[in-house]
């Protein structure tokens, strides 16, 4: 069994995760530049290839999607990193809220703050 927690605890790891939480803003924004960018180069490569391509519509499609194949691995990874980094900033403001939670309880019961 763990120890109970007191109010200082809780408090001093509502700070950690806040800090945390602040420090993974850049990191959030710079994966979902990177996920963008990709993107677009991706969209555009492919739209490139396309209107190169004579023949038949469908064959134009094909042939981009084959051409831009390198463009949407690039993609798809900048992707995965941005959703890994959104979801571990998630995970973090749900611990950060399961603390403020905890503590408004732990006040209750000390019937004071710090």
């Amino acid at each position: 069994m763990t120890e109970p927690l007191n109010p200082v605890e809780v408090e001093t790891q509502i700070r950690s995760l806040a800090s945390r939480l602040a420090a993974g803003i850049p990191i959030v924004a710079k994966a979902l530049g990177e996920y963008k960018t990709a993107l677009r180069t991706y969209e555009l490569e492919e739209a490139k290839a396309y209107m190169r391509h004579s023949g038949p519509a469908h064959e134009k499609k094909y042939a981009a999607v084959i051409a831009a194949v390198d463009f949407r691995e690039v993609s798809d990874d900048a992707e995965v990193v941005w959703r890994h980094a959104d979801r571990t900033a998630r995970a973090v403001e749900s611990e950060l809220s399961a603390f403020q939670s905890l503590y408004k309880g732990l006040v209750a019961m000390y019937g004071a703050t710090r």
